[in-house]
């Protein structure tokens, strides 16, 4: 099993990781305030290499509220042996995850998880995120739908269509399923899930009256999206804050 614990990538690119390691683990800790883990199950994992090969991992079955940057598992997405191992990924984890990053280098953090809201909407006919204010017109056009649920998702197949489903969206809609999340860093990643997830709320509310819903046009909709990509530091400055609290209530998340 290829578990790495210490990478010669170069003294700046130990650094990085050392960061990295502390944000995904402050992104575990965060999913709980949020209410988005669900018990000892679900997975983020961020990578580590140029190729996206390397990536770090939540061991199986800890709960997120106690993972730690030293807990991360350094897998190879290529390495056949990973699942024979003591530390062993959960079989899901390792099929969503380790397919997405084998072959989607551009996907360099995800985030698999079960938030109520986005499940919920999961679980509809039609789960598209419809454009009908602010934050769910914040997702048009970057939405991809797999309907295509096949159960635990733990088979080779079931993985592939999930990277190649996804693709280069930020966002998987996965039928029955869940929600996963693609970003270039952790703080971008949290940023969506925050906001997908309260999006999907605010359309299931709307949908709980009966009314009819004020769908924006595709034209509406496209600008309004295009007019959040300016704002890309707030979900830095966020995550920052959540990391400043972590720091004064749960600082072993760095350890």
């Amino acid at each position: 099993m290829n578990v790495v614990t210490d990478v010669d990538f170069g003294c700046e690119a130990r650094q990085s990781e050392l960061e990295l390691r502390e944000d995904l683990a402050a992104a575990f800790r965060m999913a709980v305030r949020f209410g988005w883990h669900e018990s000892v199950g679900n997975h983020f994992s961020a990578a580590v290499s140029e190729d996206g090969s390397k990536f770090l991992m939540n061991p199986k079955w800890r709960h997120f509220s106690e993972v730690k940057a030293s807990d991360l598992l350094l897998l190879g997405a290529n390495d056949d042996t990973v699942m024979e191992g003591p530390y062993a990924p959960d079989p899901s984890a390792w099929c969503i995850h380790g397919t997405v990053h084998r072959m989607n280098p551009k996907a360099r953090v995800l985030f698999h998880c079960h938030p109520p809201n986005a499940t919920a909407l999961a679980t509809l006919q039609d789960p598209g995120m419809k454009p009908i204010d602010l934050n769910t017109a914040r997702f048009f056009g970057k939405v991809a739908i797999d309907l295509g649920f096949g159960g635990m998702a733990d088979e080779a197949e079931e993985g592939r269509r999930i990277a190649q489903t996804l693709s280069d969206k930020p966002v998987l809609i996965m039928g029955n399923h869940g929600i996963s999340i693609s970003a270039t860093t952790v703080p971008e990643a949290f940023e969506s899930l925050y906001f997908f997830e309260r999006a999907a709320e605010t359309l299931l509310k709307a949908y709980a009256t009966g009314q009819p819903l004020a769908v924006m046009s595709d034209n509406l909709a496209a600008k309004t999206a295009a007019e959040w990509e300016p704002y890309v530091g707030m979900g830095y400055a966020h995550f920052d804050y959540w990391k400043r609290e972590l720091d004064r209530t749960e600082p072993d998340y760095r350890d």
